[in-house]
């Protein structure tokens, strides 16, 4: 995702110990976890089990940041390429069942959309991605994470009220159970 990518690009190295709005990570450790969030959409491209990459994608946590915009670059190429039509019927298994691809990309969106969110709180960035996509990915998160699956194999915390002034990113993280 180019939002995400961009943030990425833009974190400084002394930035990385910094803490997040997401529990227990740092902003290292949260970018490693975004490359997970790229990695897994890339499996289910590449036919493989997306829940085999690791929370943590552990081998990229000297330089998260350039590994995050680099596999972000070729996820968007794999699920571009010739088979990209096709690889939106293909199952993928997620933590909550089997559903199409094009349900999993949501869902990996979603995921990127809300850590894209708290790496720029974390990091002092515009924390609202583009209004449109940020808009339109609550209504597939509400559908697919809803607020009373929360815990178990949906690792996801309660929702949070957002506060008035709230942009449609933050809402989608606070739907997520993240808060600043």
């Amino acid at each position: 995702m180019s939002w995400v990518s961009g943030l990425a690009a833009a974190v400084p190295d002394d930035r990385m110990a910094d803490p997040t709005p997401c529990d227990g990570f740092d902003v290292r450790t949260l970018l490693a976890h975004l490359v997970t969030t790229v990695r897994r959409p890339a499996a289910v491209a590449a036919g493989t089990d997306p829940l085999a990459a690791p929370l943590i994608s552990e081998d990229v946590l000297g330089a998260p940041a350039p590994a995050y915009v680099a596999e972000a670059a070729a996820l968007r190429a794999a699920w571009s390429g010739p088979d990209g039509d096709a690889l939106l019927d293909r199952l993928a298994r997620l933590p909550f069942g089997e559903v199409p691809g094009r349900v999993a990309l949501t869902v990996y969106l979603n995921e990127a959309l809300v850590h894209g969110w708290d790496l720029a709180v974390a990091t002092g960035q515009d924390p609202e991605a583009d209004p449109d996509l940020a808009t339109a990915a609550p209504a597939a998160a509400q559908v697919h994470l809803s607020a009373a699956v929360r815990g178990g194999p949906v690792p996801f915390a309660a929702v949070v009220e957002p506060a008035p002034d709230a942009g449609p990113t933050e809402r989608l993280a606070n739907w997520s159970g993240h808060r600043r």
